[in-house]
């Protein structure tokens, strides 16, 4: 990398060779001129160096150095983060574009190799080192749990199961496997952990929330070191740390109190005293930026009616200001246009006032351009300072050159065997482990189901959400909503599990929604159901009822009033279970275990035991809701913290 344009001995030497020989007609008068020119080109070749260049300097005098080169544009620039299907090379160089996200399915080809990924993210980032700077780009993907829009990636539980293990080693871990399944495609940059506190089930991304409880929202932040690394000791606390091309930069969200709206209903208005919003909301923010988070993402909801993406005082009042955040604020999808109702009904007043408010990356997917213009007549018209904007761009900057993108723009080719690796489905499979709660085992305390024999003539396994992958992975996975079946990507289903799992003289019999008939009449030693809900992502997931999807409901029925049944729940919250649960022998939740099903029969069959306990609470009826753990009105079908446990025991019955 050039730090000088040309060098003085360079420059001397040229001038030797081309008027040397006059020099000596000349005298001491030459002598003189060479002195002076030697002075001035060692002045000259100072000012050519080009201090951000030199990873040897300290990142502040780099982001200063470099800030002070920029125009305008440039700035603007980096401020701008744009879909992957509306880049190109050109528009990296032409508008000195700084960041690029892949939105929930967007992908360089269905079932893309990690080298695919590799080779898109790369044509990007050549646009932008051919810019004047040369300033590299930040490309961003939702990995929230696992690298979940890559085919073939190790897919997580969904952090509403991670809650119930109160494990954060565990998280640590799989923070550091989700960014080496994320760097194995070339990308940096992860907008994840959300550090929700969902306090209503019925919001359709609870199931991206730990908990109901602060404490285990806090207590699960130790993803962030994981996906991030751990910064050393006496590192200053607020700046922004990845420790190297093995990680990546993480995005605590949505600030904040995203998970409190009224009702549950997404992108609504969460009506709280400050004091609550301090105490519940929060806290798990303190601890990420204590942990070096380099980014946080803004809610789409309000606050009393403030939009968060409007909101200066909590944004750049409290945030920036108090907690001493030196990362950098990132909008989320169109969030600026969201300020106004209808979005985008008054464009310059969003930009305005999501500017002004401390965003310092906006996320505008498609329409950059008249992002772009907007924003630069507000700086030249002076209604938005060039100080706010030196300050987003240092931000910006400053997380670039601490990732060490400026030495290392480019996927590092050594990494694409992590994608999907063994070992990291292995820390999956115990993940699913230790996410599952017994509810229920046995009609009475002294006669257990649970642990399953493995040993029996003929079982019964029913229900929707058995053998469909895309079920139990739920949404953001594979698509922004998720999907249906078994092909979205590579992974075990609970009914293949279970099959793996029995002794190979037990016949195992899989009917989706049998009638009684069946039921009665096929001879089965005990079932196994599996029900739930279907996959689905933000407002999408919004619901009233919480019920669970048809025709689960007429398969506990008809199954569990016959047969010895265990009825497991795979579903993104508790789900309505009181008017059936006496028919119930055995009652599991799995929320949303993701690819390695095979996690979920090392349980049920005794392999390992039942650990997990509830980290939200489990309500009677919807009627009841919002009901959290501390409330007055506290009646709840199981509570908070309630989960029974087995011994492992690798005996067969």
């Amino acid at each position: 990398m050039t730090l000088w344009a040309i060098s003085t001995p360079q420059v001397l030497f040229f001038y030797l060779k081309e008027f040397g020989g006059g020099w000596k007609k000349m005298g001491n008068h030459s002598i003189a001129m060479i002195g002076v020119l030697f002075l001035l080109l060692c002045i000259a070749s100072e000012a050519e160096y080009v201090a951000y260049k030199d990873p040897k300097r300290p990142v502040n005098v780099r982001v200063r150095d470099l800030i002070s080169r920029m125009t305008l544009d440039e700035k603007i620039g980096q401020m701008v983060q744009i879909e992957r299907t509306t880049a190109t090379a050109d528009i990296m160089k032409n508008y000195y574009i700084g960041s690029i996200l892949s939105g929930g399915g967007s992908v360089p080809a269905p079932q893309a190799t990690p080298q695919a990924w590799i080779n898109m993210v790369n044509e990007f980032q050549k646009g932008s080192l051919a810019t004047r700077l040369g300033i590299p780009l930040i490309y961003g993907i939702d990995a929230v749990h696992g690298h979940n829009n890559v085919y073939g990636a190790t897919i997580f539980p969904h952090n509403v199961g991670l809650g119930v293990t109160r494990d954060p080693y565990l998280l640590k871990r799989i923070g550091a496997a989700t960014a080496l399944e994320v760097r194995a495609t070339g990308i940096p940059y992860s907008f994840a952990p959300c550090i929700a506190v969902c306090r209503d089930p019925r919001w359709g991304r609870c199931y991206e929330s730990y908990s109901e409880d602060h404490r285990i929202v806090q207590m699960m932040t130790e993803i962030i070191p994981g996906l991030q690394g751990t910064p050393p000791k006496k590192y200053p606390k607020g700046y922004p740390f990845v420790a190297g091309r093995r990680n990546v930069a993480a995005c605590a969200k949505h600030f904040v109190g995203d998970g409190g709206t009224t009702r549950g209903i997404n992108e609504n208005n969460t009506v709280i005293s400050r004091n609550g919003l301090m105490s519940i909301h929060m806290p798990a923010y303190i601890n990420s930026i204590n942990k070096g988070v380099a980014t946080v993402m803004v809610s789409y909801s309000s606050w009393n009616g403030i939009k968060m993406h409007a909101n200066r005082g909590l944004v750049t009042g409290f945030l920036k200001n108090t907690l001493k955040f030196r990362g950098f604020v990132i909008s989320d999808w169109q969030g600026i246009d969201r300020i106004t109702s209808p979005p985008h009904a008054n464009y310059s007043y969003s930009v305005q006032a999501g500017v002004h408010a401390g965003i310092d990356m906006v996320m505008v997917p498609y329409d950059f351009k008249e992002f772009i213009d907007d924003l630069k007549f507000q700086v030249n018209n002076n209604i938005i300072p060039m100080t706010r904007i030196d300050d987003a761009v240092q931000r910006i900057l400053r997380v670039k050159f601490i990732m060490g993108l400026f030495e290392n723009p480019f996927a590092d080719q050594s990494l694409v065997n992590q994608l999907g690796s063994q070992a990291h489905r292995e820390l999956a499979r115990e993940a699913v482990r230790k996410s599952l709660v017994l509810l229920k085992n046995g009609k009475s305390a002294h006669a257990p189901l649970l642990p399953l024999p493995k040993k029996a003539p003929k079982i019964l396994v029913a229900g929707t959400n058995a053998d469909n992958l895309g079920y139990q992975c739920g949404g953001w996975t594979i698509q922004w909503q998720g999907v249906s079946g078994n092909d979205l990507t590579r992974g075990t289903t609970i009914l293949s599990a279970i099959k793996n799992t029995v002794d190979p003289t037990t016949q195992v019999i899989f009917n989706e929604d049998p009638d009684p008939n069946f039921v009665k009449s096929g001879g089965f030693s005990y079932a196994i159901v599996v029900v739930g809900e279907p996959p689905y992502a933000e407002t999408f997931g919004d619901s009233t009822t919480l019920t669970i999807a048809e025709p689960g409901t007429s398969t506990i029925t008809n199954v569990c009033s016959a047969l010895k049944c265990v009825v497991i729940v795979v579903s993104g919250r508790p789900l309505v279970m009181e008017p059936y649960l006496a028919k119930i022998d055995a009652l599991v939740a799995a929320w949303l275990p993701g690819t390695e099903g095979q996690g979920v029969a090392d349980v049920l069959f005794g392999d390992y035991g039942f650990t997990g306990k509830l980290a939200r609470t489990w309500f009677k009826s919807v009627d009841q809701l919002p009901m959290n753990v501390g409330d007055p009105h506290y009646d709840p079908l199981f509570p908070f913290g309630f989960g029974l446990t087995t011994k492992p025991s690798r005996t067969d019955y």
